[in-house]
Formats: C-alpha cells, structure tokens, sequence
C-alpha cells in the first residue's frame, strides 16, 4: 500500500503521464491489493498526495473499494467522480497536457463501467439513462480540451480531442442518439489536427462516422470513411475488420460493387453471399429467403434496413434480363409483371409493376419513361440500365 502511494506521488511530481495511467486503471494489477480498499489507504493518500491529486486517488480507491462488492453502479458513481475530480485539473493545468493519458485511460473504463451498471436492472432508471448521464461526464473533458486553443501545439489539450469524441460515439450508437454526433464531427472535422491524430484513432473515428453516414444515406460517404477504417485497421484486427465489412459490404452493393466471396470466407460473413447472387440475378424469391433466414444477423448489426434497400437493385435486375431477352426498347409492363410472378413476388398488379418501375427510373437506374397509354417501358436506346456506381 505505501509504495503504491509512495509511486503515484513520484509518477506526479515527474509528469510521467503514460505510467499514471497504469497506476489510475481499474485493469492495473494494484487493484488486487486489499489494503488499498482500506480507510487507511485514504488517510496515506491525504498525508502524502498534494490536492488536488489527493482527491482524485481517494475516489480512485472508493472506486476499487465498491469493485470487491460487486456493486456496478456504486462503482460507476465513484467513477464519474474521478473523471469529473480529473477534469477540474485539467482545467488548472495551464499549457501543459501530460495528463492526458490519465483522461484516456479514466474515460474509456467510466463508460465500460456505465454499459455494466446499464445492464444492472433498478426500478429506479430508465433504460439508457446511465449512459447518457456517462457521455455528459466526457463532455466535461471535451469542452476543456476543446477550449484549449492558447497553448502551443506541442501542449495543447485538443490533442485529446479524438480520444474522447470516439468514447461520446459508442455511447451515442449504443442508446441511438445519432444527432447527437454531429456536432462532434463538426468540432474533429475543422480541427487543424484531424489528420494528425493517432492512426488507431482515427480508424475509430471513420468507422462510427461512416456508418452514421450510412443511416444518413449518405452512402459515398459511408463508403469512403470505411474502406479508411477497413485498410487502415490493424491486419491482425480480424475482428475489428469483419465489423467494419459487416457495414462496408452492403454499403458498396448499393453503390453497384459485388464482394468476392473469398472475402465473405475469409472474415466469416457468408450471409452476405446468398444475398449477393440473389440481388445479381434478381431471384425475389430467394432474397426473401436469404433476409429470413439471416433476420437475426442483419437487425443484430442494425443492417436490415439498409439490406432492405437492396431489393430494387434486384427488381432493376429482373427488369433488364427481360429487356435482354425481348431485345427491344419497348417492353410491354405486362412482361414485367409475369417476370416479377416467376421470381416469387406475389400479389402484384400492372399498378404496382408500373410504380416499381418509376421509382427506379427517379433514382436512375433506368432510363425511360412508361407510356401508361400503350402500358409500355420505353426505354433509352443508350445506356438504359446505368452502372450503379455512377447513380449514386
């Protein structure tokens, strides 16, 4: 217990950030110590820790003291006071930023101390609350980073700025408050730094971005933010890179480009795979099945959705084999209905034939009109089903 103390005063009066981290995590070995959980312990602390050090190492054991009585949201509680007891001294650190390690470690276990506390069912809260009074807690620690635009590049505290940004990230896509990021991506988006933050980071700033992009329907933008995140995670991160596929795949179908299926093997996401030759050969029927079966996989990634989206790229698909087998620009919407009969749409009249056609003639991918007079799809001599890639 005193050479623990006896290190931390050390470690502070040194500015040796990094190794205060070690020693303020809740994952370091010291919190296996029982004096530590001790009044005493807090008593050495007061004697020997400047304020006001000194109280954020009494929460910090309070913290660890409530981990061996297994009580998550006493824990959580002791926590969110470390992180606010550390952002009232970042706020007196003038021009220096040292501390920030500290902030990384504290922040990331606060929030994995929230989704645990979350789990932990009380009459006495609301479903997500835990975690929105969490993300509260990091702003604290953002807007001092944020602010902090006098000191010199070297010291200033915005280098902290993407760390915490992706921590308020998972807590906002865990209780689904997605506006809530924008402003977020506006700050790291104009920041001088945003291109010089760690790569690790950055990868995880991508990620969330381009999936927000995707449940925007922003669907370039998903596309570029995440083939970032995919190239540039680590090539050992396989299970990091089959999260950011299970995002990418889908986003790039909709833009009109296939996966191999030697990459669907390779990171184990082979429910895309019957997808892929459904929408190809715009077998309704069978994408259908795909969806059903693989229901589970597509709403636990919340994908289903945009999955959903796929099924008229496959209705475009049905539509241009038939253009391809009648070779003729005016194709009769009766053919189209028949098509649409065979491949297991059911219930469908010349009405909604003729309504799936116009939708895919304003979003482009098929150029014509219909000639409800004649009941015909006239289309383009040049070009009349566009390659995807140049629609969206």
């Amino acid at each position: 217990m005193d050479s623990y103390i006896m290190q931390l005063r050390k470690v502070w009066l040194s500015q040796d950030g990094e190794t205060l981290a070690d020693l303020l995590s809740l994952r370091h070995s010291h919190t296996s110590i029982p004096q530590l959980k001790s009044e005493t312990a807090m008593t050495k602390a007061m004697e020997h820790l400047s304020a006001p050090f000194d109280d954020l190492v009494i929460l910090h054991l309070k913290t660890i003291s409530s981990a061996s009585k297994d009580e998550p949201r006493t824990m959580y509680n002791y926590q969110s006071s470390v992180v606010q007891s550390l952002t009232k001294i970042l706020q007196l650190q003038k021009e220096e930023n040292w501390m920030l390690p500290v902030m990384n470690v504290v922040c990331l276990e606060l929030r994995l101390l929230a989704i645990q506390a979350e789990n932990t069912k009380s009459k006495n809260t609301k479903p997500g609350e835990v975690l929105e009074k969490c993300a509260e807690c990091l702003m604290g620690c953002f807007r001092v980073c944020a602010a902090d635009n006098r000191s010199s590049e070297e010291d200033t505290k915005r280098w902290g700025m993407l760390a915490l940004v992706n921590q308020l990230l998972k807590v906002y896509f865990r209780i689904n408050k997605l506006h809530l990021c924008k402003p977020l991506i506006r700050a790291i988006d104009s920041s001088v730094y945003k291109d010089h933050f760690p790569l690790a980071q950055r990868v995880t700033y991508k990620f969330f971005v381009g999936r927000n992009a995707m449940f925007d329907s922003n669907y370039r933008s998903a596309d570029e933010y995440l083939t970032f995140a995919f190239e540039r995670c680590h090539k050992q991160s396989t299970k990091n890179k089959r999260l950011i596929l299970t995002y990418l795949v889908p986003v790039k179908m909709l833009l009109g480009f296939m996966p191999k299926k030697s990459l669907l093997e390779k990171y184990n996401l082979m429910e895309f795979w019957d997808l892929v030759e459904a929408v190809k050969k715009g077998d309704l029927r069978k994408l259908e099945a795909v969806m059903t079966e693989h229901e589970s996989f597509f709403i636990g990634s919340g994908i289903y959705l945009i999955v959903e989206k796929l099924k008229l790229l496959a209705y475009r698909n049905l539509f241009k084999k038939v253009w391809l087998a009648l070779n003729t620009h005016q194709i009769p919407v009766d053919n189209l209905l028949t098509a649409l009969e065979i491949y297991g749409v059911e219930d469908v009249d010349m009405d909604e034939t003729e309504c799936l056609v116009a939708n895919l003639i304003h979003e482009g991918k098929i150029k014509g009109y219909i000639s409800h007079q004649h009941k015909k799809l006239v289309i383009s001599k040049q070009n009349p089903f566009p390659r995807l890639s140049s629609i969206i």
